[in-house]
């Protein structure tokens, strides 16, 4: 099977300082081509490096996707830059603290190009955004025939995805725990990077799910996340149908329920994650054009503070809506590429 990369956008820090004379007058430059200076102020504010994300082949279905024509480089970053634009206004008006980072990707299977990158390639919190992948280092041992997927595993793992069920989650690392002389969750990494080394690039899983779900010390990057949902959209792993089914479950996510912009006709496959220090969700949304067609796309937002939120249900939800309203702004752009519903 003959394997295409996608065109790259090139990854924005939203973060890092403007250090040096070079990428000062980059930036003066790129404000001038975006032809804005209410894109262009926030971007020189706060984007300090543009490096390309790493190709991320797959293979071309049996049925291609027809693909929209190429998109000018300016209307590319058009989206990335919109997103800097919002979360700069809420830092400026304290809505994102000092102490909170961010991450953002969203993939476009259609055109095959990176719409908007945002520190995709550092490690972040996992939370229960970790569950799919402890799946997967399950389904891996399924299809290695070193473990059996009974019909009493798939109702544990529907817990364990559609409910973040985190009894269920450990019962899974216990499993895994078994087939080797490594720790449960080494055993989920070292299976990982194993069969899937090209997807696991900066996920560390370390530990257990704790008493209280506060689970902070599994990492992985949104590019990690966007390479395993590619994977999974392309069903190039073991059990994706399964997989497929058990995100597409009915929940309360981040990237769809409530969010104002997204049109109801849109299908969603994603795990979200939450603690007092973690706010995140990670999905396919699969949008109907107006010409009947679907136009699936990775969407990856997270948010991470450095300390714990005094008031976690508040601060979740606050952050839970940031991430609806990005995730709207992306739709919008889609929209307009696609003449979606």
């Amino acid at each position: 099977m003959s394997l295409i990369p996608p065109v790259n956008l090139d990854a924005n820090s939203e973060t890092d300082p403007v250090s040096d004379r070079s990428r000062r007058t980059f930036l003066a430059g790129l404000g001038i081509l975006l032809g804005s200076g209410l894109v262009a102020a926030p971007l020189m504010a706060t984007a300090a490096r543009w490096t390309e994300p790493p190709h991320v082949p797959h293979p071309i279905p049996s049925r291609a996707p027809t693909i929209s024509r190429p998109q000018p480089r300016s209307e590319i970053i058009t989206l990335n830059a919109t997103i800097l634009r919002y979360l700069s206004d809420l830092r400026r008006t304290g809505r994102l603290a000092a102490n909170e980072r961010t991450a953002w990707l969203v993939y476009d299977f259609t055109s095959q190009r990176y719409l908007a990158s945002i520190n995709a390639d550092l490690a972040y919190q996992s939370a229960s955004m970790i569950k799919p992948f402890i799946a997967l280092a399950f389904f891996n041992k399924v299809r290695e025939g070193t473990l059996q997927y009974t019909a009493y595993h798939r109702t544990r793992m529907e817990a364990m995805i559609q409910r973040s069920d985190n009894q269920a989650t450990n019962y899974f690392i216990a499993l895994l725990d078994q087939t080797s002389r490594r720790s449960g969750p080494a055993e989920a990494e070292y299976t990982l990077k194993r069969r899937q080394p090209h997807i696991f690039r900066h996920t560390r899983i370390v530990e257990r799910i704790p008493a209280g779900g506060r689970s902070y010390r599994n990492r992985a990057s949104a590019l990690d996340y966007h390479r395993f949902l590619m994977a999974l959209w392309y069903e190039q792993l073991p059990y994706a149908a399964e997989l497929k089914r058990l995100m597409h479950l009915p929940n309360r996510d981040r990237i769809y329920t409530e969010a104002a912009g997204v049109a109801r006709q849109t299908q969603v496959f994603d795990k979200t994650g939450t603690t007092a220090q973690l706010c995140g969700d990670m999905g396919i949304l699969v949008a109907r054009g107006r010409d009947g067609r679907s136009y699936p796309y990775t969407f990856i937002g997270i948010i991470e503070k450095g300390r714990s939120a005094r008031d976690y249900g508040g601060w979740k939800e606050a952050r839970g809506d940031v991430i609806r309203a990005v995730s709207s702004i992306a739709y919008r752009h889609l929209r307009q590429m696609h003449d979606l519903v």
